[in-house]
């Protein structure tokens, strides 16, 4: 019922039809592999080498949505206790909300390590390895609205639909473990802002889309859904899976080149092989006693630890958000907000370096950690719906903000460009988030302007038009 007939053409069809396939296939050689080796057609996921030697081997993203502020985390700016309570002087203050006096930090920041970086109090337990760590101190955006910079920092592309960092990576390097996804992303009690766009593949193929898990869960069935079949042995799903196979084979023969349809058909497989393995990866239960106690409690803890065993497992991108929504979008009780904030992940990230580095994978592993964008070192004024009337926040603030970067070939123990006395705009050896993204994929072996995929008949980047690796960055 599913065959045709093929040999159902005339000559002239049949040069037709393969007369520019020929064209192609001596234009491939001059165009060259802008990935390195093109994925495998039947195992797109298969582990494939970069353009060149590097390092970084997989990645995790600690991604603190809603914008921490700098100057109360690692960009300590003393100049503000001299105006506390005042106007600063003349500093062209554009920003999204009306703003007030000059606003010190209220932690203390210290140095630390052999570098004497200074660290705010907030994270202590991370300030131990920041030998380890390279901060840049002069991130900017485009924007101070938490959507276009949330997909400008996840997909390089504030505006249109663009394939996501994770996506990007995994679709070079493939993945080494295939029965599980190449590129999870969690977020415990729900979707951050925009939902799966801060995950999404875009114009590239379906398999390269994140899988999120809801990390609030413990229990492995609840984290992923049907990961188990209560009604169907093992052998019986297999047996329909084959058949399924055998049925979706015909039917895309008939269509062949439908991205929908390939993708539809790589996850009824992935959801089999996944069934024998993530049951074992997602069970933090199986960590030492001493492992679980070092990350601390919590959603965000066990978030991290899963992102380790995510990653030792052969997962090339973990992206770990803060909780749905935009937690660090301190607006008002900053002092509050981001103590609590802070307290939920930095013995964590403590604990991830320390346990990578037991294990041997940090130097192969790149971890970054950062928001969309900082806040403003003045005041928020009370305004309708925005801080309760309270005047003990920052706004949102694009024009300088922070990122670290640590493992994975990254030159730690350094701080990387500055923003003004005040913290408020990036001054020196500014960093756009396009050169965040240059710098990544160098790290992890990819020429950023020739690391390209064809859609629409252009060839599409993770930095589009723009971009520069970040040279001090490297080791």
């Amino acid at each position: 019922m599913f065959t045709h007939n093929r040999m159902s053409m005339s000559r002239r069809e049949m040069l037709t039809r393969t007369g520019m396939g020929m064209g192609l296939i001596g234009l491939a050689p001059l165009l060259g592999d802008a990935a390195g080796p093109s994925p495998d057609p039947v195992n797109p996921l298969a582990p494939r080498p970069p353009h060149f030697p590097a390092k970084a081997k997989r990645v995790i993203h600690i991604f603190a949505n809603g914008g921490p502020s700098q100057v109360d985390t690692f960009d300590p700016k003393p100049a503000l206790q001299k105006y506390a309570g005042k106007a600063l002087p003349a500093t062209n203050l554009r920003t999204e909300r009306r703003t007030g006096a000059a606003f010190p930090s209220p932690f203390k920041f210290q140095k630390y390590g052999k570098s004497g970086l200074e660290v705010s109090e907030l994270f202590a337990q991370t300030a131990r390895h920041i030998d380890d760590i390279c901060v840049i101190r002069s991130m900017h955006a485009d924007v101070p609205n938490h959507e276009p910079s949330f997909l400008l920092m996840n997909t390089g592309e504030a505006r249109l639909i663009r394939p996501s960092v994770g996506s990007w990576v995994t679709y070079g390097l493939g993945t080494e473990n295939q029965n599980l996804p190449g590129y999870v992303t969690m977020c415990p009690g729900g979707m951050p802002l925009l939902e799966s766009q801060n995950w999404q593949a875009g114009f590239l193929p379906g398999i390269y889309q994140g899988t999120y898990i809801d990390t609030k869960h413990k229990d492995v069935e609840k984290l992923i859904e049907h990961i188990r079949s209560k009604s169907t042995s093992a052998a019986d799903q297999r047996k329909q899976l084959d058949l399924l196979a055998r049925l979706n084979a015909a039917h895309q023969e008939a269509r062949p080149g439908d991205p929908q349809l390939e993708a539809r058909i790589r996850s009824f497989e992935l959801a089999y092989r996944m069934q024998t393995e993530a049951a074992e990866a997602f069970d933090v239960a199986r960590e030492p006693k001493n492992v679980i106690e070092a990350y601390g409690p919590g959603e965000q803890a066990r978030s991290l630890l899963l992102a380790r065993r995510l990653v030792e497992r052969g997962v090339r991108f973990v992206q770990v958000s803060h909780g749905p929504v935009q937690p660090w979008d301190s607006h008002d009780d900053l002092e509050i907000q981001h103590r609590r904030l802070a307290g939920e992940v930095d013995r964590g990230i403590a604990a991830l370096i320390s346990d990578l580095k037991r294990l041997g994978l940090f130097e192969s592993t790149l971890i970054i950690w950062g928001g969309e964008f900082g806040r403003t070192p003045v005041v928020e004024l009370p305004t309708p719906g925005s801080n309760a009337g309270k005047v003990n926040g920052r706004d949102h603030n694009h024009w300088g903000f922070t990122v670290w970067m640590a493992g994975g070939g990254v030159k730690g123990g350094q701080a990387i460009g500055a923003t003004d006395e005040f913290g408020f705009k990036a001054v020196e050896n500014p960093v756009h988030v396009h050169d965040l993204h240059a710098t990544i994929l160098h790290l992890l072996g990819f020429d950023h302007e020739k690391f390209t995929f064809r859609y629409a008949g252009r060839d599409f980047r993770l930095t589009d038009v723009h971009g520069r690796v970040v040279k001090e960055v490297v080791g």
